[in-house]
């Protein structure tokens, strides 16, 4: 009985003069799931491109006729960049395939084939097509709707942005995204996993700036039952959870120099041993890292080691901050009031064109974020189908960067604490309660922010 055949996958044109090694690889290929054409050399295998079109040609170096480097010069020369060439070649050819790679080809494979590697191969030329195929769906979505996946933004800034994304998807390398607060990292972070052959894998963010110094590296790494007063089960951590897939972690330079450290030695060895663990722990992952501060700053301010730097800036990628790309906001806006109509059973369009005019005065400094939140209130209290000025944040009334002191009522002897709680609420106010942001403004890092909000908390609870 005939095995059942798996769902058809790319369709494959397979070219080589021996008849025997031609049907073997038919029958293999098919056998994959696989949609199989075969013909006997380089012109026949022309014809049938012509008229059917495979996705992956898989054929030999040496063939009678129009041979492998032949065929793979016809079809660049024709600009078919949507088909993929596999060369098979005898060992004594290797250079002459190695330099076929520079000419275009995907990869070679000497013979006799090792259908093994043959399998990796084309599941990795798969998986390829599936990403260029998505980032072309994305490219005719940017022309038409001004987006590129869940990212926003039309304007030249922003299509630098998707270009470097382009680039570093379909790749295992890590990358570097840094900007402001709000700037959307780790959505930048969620288009480079969904465009990559990791995308059925687990994404794992972890914001290292929220996590107590004493938790982080139990929560970067997990814990054995026992490694610690509180340890009271075995608990995998963010690369044990992302093995496979992809791992974001965000606000990188808030590390301590030692969990520092002990990261680059994952990224450098690609295992790790769990707190209370006595051995290694392979890992296959990919890291995006981020940061709000300039990390080439970061290295210079000692906050983020030099060689992990290195490690991480594989690609590098530049969020730039709203008010550099206000010809966006329009189209913020739209996809939020989109999001948020349908969320809350609303029935808002758009917004006024007075309205606009507010929002491309403001500065954003707590940026798309704080956008977004905007956004989000004056679809909830817009009584027409377009928001009007009434329905926005007082804040968008009032383009200054920040709260005049003259207003916050300091007078002789008040004490420090008090002003540096007056200047902590002021913050807080402008930003819309982005403590990230709040901190930036203050020059304070933000887990010495949360330090004091706590302290203020306690005083007053007292």
């Amino acid at each position: 009985m005939d095995p059942v055949e798996k769902p058809t996958r790319e369709r494959v044109l397979v070219a080589e003069d021996d008849a025997a090694q031609r049907l073997g690889l038919q029958q293999l290929l098919k056998s994959w799931g696989y949609a199989v054409e075969v013909a006997s050399d380089g012109r026949q295998a022309l014809e049938k491109i012509a008229v059917d079109r495979p996705a992956i040609v898989l054929t030999d170096m040496v063939m009678p006729g129009l041979g492998g480097m032949d065929l793979l010069k016809a079809l660049k020369s024709q600009d078919d960049t949507d088909i993929t060439v596999v060369l098979l070649t005898a060992q004594g050819s290797v250079e002459t395939a190695v330099e076929a790679i520079k000419q275009g080809a995907y990869d070679y494979l000497t013979k006799p084939v090792d259908p093994q590697r043959l399998r990796i191969v084309l599941d990795q030329v798969a998986q390829r097509n599936d990403t260029l195929r998505e980032v072309r769906a994305l490219r005719r979505q940017l022309q038409e709707r001004g987006t590129f996946g869940r990212l926003v933004g039309a304007s030249l800034e922003m299509r630098k942005v998707y270009q470097i994304v382009e680039q570093a998807a379909p790749t295992s390398a890590s990358v570097l995204v840094h900007g402001e607060s709000g700037t959307g990292k780790e959505l930048v972070a969620q288009t480079l996993h969904q465009l990559s052959p990791r995308a059925s894998q687990p994404f794992v963010p972890l914001n290292c700036a929220a996590i107590p110094d004493t938790l982080l590296e139990s929560e970067l790494f997990g814990h054995e039952k026992g490694a610690f007063t509180g340890a009271i089960a075995r608990r995998p951590g963010a690369f044990e959870l992302a093995h496979k897939g992809t791992l974001f972690l965000d606000e990188i330079s808030e590390m301590t120099a030692i969990t520092q450290a002990k990261l680059l030695r994952v990224l450098q060895e690609r295992s790790f041993r769990a707190l209370g663990a006595t051995r290694e722990q392979h890992v296959d992952i990919r890291v995006v890292a981020a940061t709000n501060v300039d990390p080439k700053e970061a290295v210079k301010q000692g906050r983020l080691r030099e060689d992990l730097f290195y490690r991480l800036n594989v690609f590098a990628i530049e969020l730039p901050p709203l008010r550099e790309r206000k010809d966006d906001i329009p189209l913020l806006a739209q996809a939020f009031i989109r999001e948020f109509s349908e969320r809350n059973g609303k029935n808002v369009a758009g917004v006024s064109d007075a309205a606009m005019r507010l929002l491309e005065r403001h500065n954003w400094p707590g940026n798309v974020r704080e956008l977004r939140n905007a956004m989000e209130r004056a679809t909830i209290v817009a009584k027409g189908p377009f928001i009007e000025p009434m329905d926005l944040p007082p804040v968008h009334g009032d383009t200054s960067a920040a709260a005049s002191p003259a207003g916050s009522g300091l007078t002789p002897g008040t004490t420090v604490d008090e002003v540096e709680r007056q200047l902590i609420d002021i913050t807080l106010q402008h930003t819309g309660g982005n403590k990230t942001r709040a901190a930036e403004m203050l020059g304070i890092s933000l887990k010495t922010l949360h330090n004091k909000l706590n302290r203020i908390k306690e005083e007053r609870q007292d």
